[in-house]
């Protein structure tokens, strides 16, 4: 990269009175909030609506999704078989199959919540917990970040459903759920990875 500074259109307010940008090199591929106004604060998403400089000079709006994120979990029996999740999604009117999946309470670490999720959902706690990273499920407009974790050592008590959730439980070996993610029978985007990762795990890919 130059050590030269960048210029823009002569017209944005970090230019001098000839017209030169004295915008900085670390402005690059970066959008620096100007103001934010609070548009929704509902009961778990937040939306702002942001102006920001562009590196350019520019200024452009934002509309931002604030979500305080989730965490996901695979959990693999001994026998290959992961445990999965059947459910009505309402925004979309279907049912989908999903790996067990939860909100983060704000400032909660998430491999807790992925535990909290587990056994809540599918009745289960784990010997061993392996982090699969983290993806961002919407990066345009949303926050939120999800953690998913891969799950092992399995013990099987009673699920602890919240009253407004309605789950149906389903084994699904591994290497069917791969074969239902690669034939878009899994439109989920954190079960397509985490899947996909865990495959990867037991054939040693890293």
């Amino acid at each position: 990269m130059s050590d030269e500074k960048r210029t823009c259109n002569g017209q944005c307010a970090d230019c001098d009175d000839n017209g030169h940008c004295v915008l900085a090199d670390d402005m690059h591929l970066k959008e620096r909030k100007i103001s934010s106004e609070m548009i929704y604060d509902g009961r778990i998403l937040k939306v702002t609506k942001d102006t920001v400089r562009l590196e350019n000079g520019d200024e452009a709006l934002r509309e931002v999704v604030h979500h305080p994120g989730g965490s996901c979990v695979v959990p693999l029996t001994e026998d290959g078989e992961v445990l999965m999740v059947r459910q009505f999604r309402y925004p979309h009117g279907s049912e989908t199959l999903e790996i067990p999946a939860g909100k983060l309470e704000y400032g909660e670490d998430p491999m807790e919540c992925g535990k909290r999720e587990l056994l809540e959902e599918v009745g289960a706690t784990a010997d061993n917990i392996y982090p699969l990273g983290s993806l961002f499920p919407t990066p345009a407009y949303d926050k939120e970040v999800i953690y998913m974790y891969l799950a092992q050592g399995l013990h099987f008590s009673e699920q602890k459903l919240d009253e407004d959730e309605f789950l149906d439980v389903e084994k699904v070996p591994l290497q069917d759920a791969v074969k239902m993610v690669m034939r878009d029978k899994i439109p989920d985007a954190k079960t397509q990875i985490a899947l996909l990762k865990t495959m990867m795990m037991v054939m040693g890919i890293e």
